[in-house]
């Protein structure tokens, strides 16, 4: 199948354009994930890279399975989970990097991951031991400032240094707490799952390298959705030729509440 049939010259340009950093900026509808999806066809096809030498990453998992069917079917290839192993969502390739790596750092490769509820019962169990009334205090509102911290990289210890007003004063509290007890579990939360990947590949040289050789080529949909410790990993994954190509639209970002910082996209140059 022709890799570039069916795209306009600026998205050709963008397709065949295969080193150093390329950013695909366009507003909605303009085929931005068309030309990412493409640009990974056209280096399978024509540049001799492997699939487990890209990471390519999504915001949901139905994105990932979609661009895993289009990449299929544009180079000929079974649509199975092997055939591009490194795409997903950021979340997804943060749990595989921590199974398989996660030991350099002590987290055992069977962690439990807590979702929303199993963090909201933690945080409650939490409370009470505290003796922190949830009648005032309420555990979703402790959850949400929790998750904000910790995507802007805040240990329990620079929150509460940075806490000003008795809500945040009872977050540290808590929130301090509630990684103790988590840690014992043998948990992590879906927040943890970044977090820790950032700690991994700051603390782990050699883990650091392995996967900087491993992924010669870093795809990133949806780049102005991506927050402090999406980034931070992205920065030390790209490789010293800084094949990374990220797509996006400064206008779209739909992730502010969970810590998305557009000017990442704005400041890509």
């Amino acid at each position: 199948m022709d890799i570039l049939e069916g795209l306009n010259d600026a998205q050709k340009t963008a397709v065949e354009t295969t080193d150093g950093p390329v950013l695909i900026l366009a507003g909605a509808g303009s085929g931005k994930t068309k030309t990412l999806t493409h640009r990974i066809a056209y280096l399978l096809t024509q540049a001799d890279i492997w699939p487990n030498e890209i990471l390519a990453v999504t915001f949901t998992n139905k994105a990932a399975r979609e661009m895993r069917e289009r990449l299929a079917l544009l180079t000929g290839q079974p649509n199975t989970r092997n055939f591009m192993p490194w795409m997903g969502t950021f979340h997804g390739i943060c749990v595989r990097m921590l199974r398989i790596d996660g030991q350099a750092i002590g987290i055992a490769s069977n962690f439990v991951i807590y979702d929303e509820d199993d963090r909201q019962g933690l945080i409650k169990q939490v409370m009470k031991e505290l003796g922190v009334s949830a009648d005032q205090t309420k555990p979703r509102a402790v959850s949400s400032a929790i998750s904000t911290a910790k995507n802007e990289m805040l240990t329990p210890e620079d929150y509460s240094a940075d806490a000003s007003y008795p809500f945040q004063k009872i977050v540290g509290q808590i929130y301090a707490k509630y990684e103790v007890v988590k840690k014992q579990a043998g948990a992590l939360d879906f927040d943890d799952l970044l977090v820790e990947v950032v700690r991994l590949l700051k603390e782990s040289p050699e883990t650091r390298t392995k996967y900087r050789l491993q992924f010669k080529h870093i795809f990133i949909d949806e780049y102005q959705d991506t927050n402090a410790a999406q980034y931070a990993i992205v920065k030390m994954l790209v490789n010293d030729q800084k094949n990374i190509c990220v797509v996006g639209d400064d206008w779209q970002s739909i992730y502010s509440w969970r810590g998305a910082d557009f000017k990442n996209i704005l400041g890509f140059e």
